[in-house]
C-alpha cells in the first residue's frame, strides 16, 4: 500500500489519527498492522533524478512484503521548520521508519529519532549517528571519477563544467573526482562550476548551463539537480552532459555521456528488515560500487573504445579496492598539498571535503 502526498495534503490528515497513533506506540504492529514507511523528501518525485531513485528503490520492497507494510511519499517538503513538522506527524501518524531524504533534515530528523527510540531513522547525506539513526550516502566520486575520463575523451576545448545544487561535501568530492578522472586522459583539464543552491530550480539550472556552454565548456555535469533542464539545455546545445542518481537518456539522445545512477533498494531492504527483526543499529552506511549502489550507465557509443576499456578497467578496481580516486599526489586549488604522493583519503576525510583540487577554476563558496 502506498501513498504520495504533498506538505498541505498530508497537513490536513485527520487529528483524530494522528492523536491515536501518538498515544499508542507500537500497538499497531503489535496488533499484525502494517509496518509504517514514511519516505521524505526535498523535490517532486517526477520521472528522474534524486527523489525519484529514492521512490523507485521502495517499489520492489512493496512488492516483496506487500499488505505487510504501508508506504507513504511525501514530496517537495523545504528543509527547515516544515521538513521538522512533517517528519514528527509522521511518526505521530503511525510511521516506525523513517526517510529523511535530505541532508538538510539533519537535525530535525535527530531529534525525532533520540525522541522515539522505537522509531529507525534512515538519514541521506549527514553524518550525525545515534542507535536508531543511519546517515547514509552514495560515492558518487566513484562514479563521477569515471565520468571525468570519458568526458576528456570527448572534449574538444578541454573546458568542462559542472551546474551544482549546494556545496555540501557530498557534491564537492564528486567534483574534484570528476576533475582528477578527466586529468587521468587530459592533464590539462580545467572545470567551472556554477552553484545554484536549489535541489529544484529549472529556470536557474538552465541559465547555469548555458554561462557554462557560453565559457566554451563542451561536457556538462548535472551534479545534484532533480531535473532534466541541464541534460535537455545540453543536448539542444549539441554538449555532452552527464547526471547523478537516475538515468535522464531520454533527454538526450545523442549528447548523453552517461548516468552516474543509485539503487537503494537493497540498503532500504536490509534496514527494514532489521527493523523488523529488531536488530537495527544506527551506523554511517557509505556505498558505492562494491555494494551495487553505485551504476554507472548509459555510457555513450562516441567514447573512444581505448577509453572505454580503461574506464571498465578501472570501475573494476574501484570495485575491489585495489585503486582509491583520492590517491596523492594531488593539489588543492591553491597549489598546496592535499594528499601526498602514496597516501589516500580516509572517507571521514572525503565525507567533509570543504576544498576544491587543482583544475576546479571556480572558487568554492563560502
Amino acid at each position: 500500500m502506498t501513498s504520495t502526498l504533498n506538505r498541505r495534503g498530508f497537513l490536513q490528515t485527520t487529528a483524530a489519527a494522528t492523536l491515536g497513533a501518538g498515544l499508542l506506540p507500537g500497538i499497531a504492529r503489535a496488533q499484525g498492522e502494517p509496518l509504517g514507511v514514511a519516505l521524505i523528501v526535498p523535490s517532486p518525485f517526477g520521472d528522474v533524478g534524486w527523489s525519484h531513485a529514492l521512490a523507485a528503490a521502495l517499489e520492489p520492497i512493496k512488492a516483496e512484503y506487500g499488505d505487510r507494510i504501508k508506504v507513504t511519499k511525501l514530496e517537495n517538503i523545504p528543509e527547515g521548520p516544515d521538513a521538522d513538522r512533517i517528519m514528527n506527524k509522521a511518526v505521530a501518524d503511525g510511521n516506525k521508519f523513517l526517510i529523511a531524504g535530505s541532508f538538510g533534515y539533519q537535525n530535525g530528523a535527530m531529534q525525532v529519532a533520540r525522541r522515539n527510540p522505537d522509531v529507525s531513522v534512515l538519514h541521506a547525506s549527514g553524518f550525525m549517528v545515534a542507535p536508531n539513526f543511519t546517515p547514509f550516502a552514495a560515492r558518487n566520486y566513484q562514479g563521477t571519477y569515471l565520468m571525468g575520463m570519458a568526458a576528456a575523451a570527448v572534449s574538444k576545448t578541454g573546458k568542462l563544467g559542472s551546474v551544482s545544487a549546494f556545496a555540501i561535501p557530498e557534491l564537492v568530492s564528486s567534483i574534484n573526482a570528476f576533475v582528477l578522472g578527466a586529468q587521468a586522459v587530459n592533464p590539462d583539464v580545467e572545470v567551472s562550476v556554477v552553484w545554484v543552491n536549489s535541489w529544484f530550480d529549472p529556470a536557474k539550472e538552465q541559465e547555469a548551463a548555458r554561462a557554462l556552454l557560453s565559457q566554451g565548456c563542451d561536457v556538462i555535469y548535472s551534479n545534484a539537480q532533480d531535473t532534466p533542464s541541464v541534460v535537455s539545455v545540453c543536448e539542444e546545445a549539441g554538449a555532452y552532459v552527464f547526471n547523478l542518481n537516475s538515468s535522464m537518456v531520454k533527454y538526450a539522445p545523442t549528447k548523453y555521456l552517461g548516468c552516474v545512477a543509485t539503487d537503494w533498494t537493497p540498503f532500504f531492504l536490509q534496514s527494514i528488515k532489521a527493523h523488523l527483526d529488531g536488530s537495527f543499529e544506527g551506523h554511517t552506511a557509505y556505498l558505492g560500487l562494491a555494494e551495487g549502489v553505485i551504476k554507472p550507465m548509459d555510457w555513450n557509443a562516441d567514447i573512444p573504445a581505448d577509453v572505454m576499456t580503461r574506464i571498465t578497467e578501472t570501475q573494476a578496481q574501484l570495485a575491489d579496492g585495489s585503486f582509491h580516486v583520492f590517491t596523492g599526489p594531488i593539489a588543492r586549488q591553491d597549489g598546496r598539498e592535499a594528499v601526498a604522493e602514496g597516501a589516500a583519503l580516509g572517507d571521514e576525510d572525503i565525507v567533509a571535503m570543504d576544498w576544491h583540487v587543482a583544475g576546479v577554476t571556480t572558487p568554492l563558496p563560502n
